[in-house]
């Protein structure tokens, strides 16, 4: 039997469709290298989309208009309006306030997707989307089941709003993300983003004697130049 190929030239993009015939999606994007291969499924499905990034938890403030603006640029080469809703970040750390020590995929991550997903399900309630979902799924680093179960109880307050729980990850769609990250060429980031995740990445980094995390000078690009040496 055959291996089928998911990669970006060899897979044939289904037509995706909404959980209920939805007609306007809100997705809710952490980066352009965890979106970007949503986004091109999405594109390439015709659904309605608009990008939300709401991500008071980047730190610090330069990393954050980073990440959003490389999210843009994608965004604008697709043709997706693009939302953005600030950096919200005393509110974020008020939130996560007793969690500090918490570790990945702990409860402080929990109150992170709550406060994400409770903003954008109420920008959605309030400018006409009846669907939501996230990027934040696709990375094999995040709990799917974490995430998802955030995202519906964000959207149980509201009758009109619902949640999208794909599975972004399936046939192949982590190994395009990759892919699509080296071909646009975008930043890449090494840790989650949170000031939390910054120091334990590096305390683990320090502890096998490797150098603290460079910020802002990391491209896809890096590791293509790689691949054909």
């Amino acid at each position: 039997m055959s291996k089928i190929d998911y990669s970006l030239n060899g897979y044939e993009r289904p037509t995706l469709k909404t959980p209920n015939g939805e007609k306007k999606l809100l997705m809710h994007s952490c980066c352009a290298p965890c979106a970007g291969e949503v986004m091109e499924a999405l594109a390439a499905s015709h659904i309605d989309t608009t990008i939300f990034f709401y991500n008071p938890n980047i730190h610090p403030k330069e990393e954050y208009e980073l990440r959003k603006e490389e999210n843009i640029r994608f965004a604008q080469k697709l043709g997706m309006p693009f939302v953005d809703a600030d950096y919200d970040k005393d509110n974020w750390f008020d939130r996560i306030k007793g969690q500090e020590d918490e570790p990945e995929r702990g409860a402080r991550c929990t109150t992170c997707f709550d406060m994400r997903f409770e903003v954008t399900a109420q920008y959605a309630k309030e400018n006409g989307f009846d669907l939501i979902s996230s990027t934040l799924g696709i990375s094999r680093w995040k709990d799917m089941k974490q995430i998802n179960g955030c995202g519906a109880r964000a959207t149980s307050t509201y009758q009109e709003v619902s949640y999208w729980d794909f599975n972004w990850r399936k046939q192949g769609g982590s190994s395009r993300m990759l892919e699509l990250s080296k071909r646009e060429e975008f930043y890449q980031q090494e840790y989650c983003g949170c000031v939390y995740s910054l120091r334990d990445t590096n305390r683990w980094r320090e502890s096998r004697g490797r150098d603290k995390i460079e910020r802002g000078v990391k491209f896809y690009q890096e590791a293509m130049k790689g691949l054909d040496k």
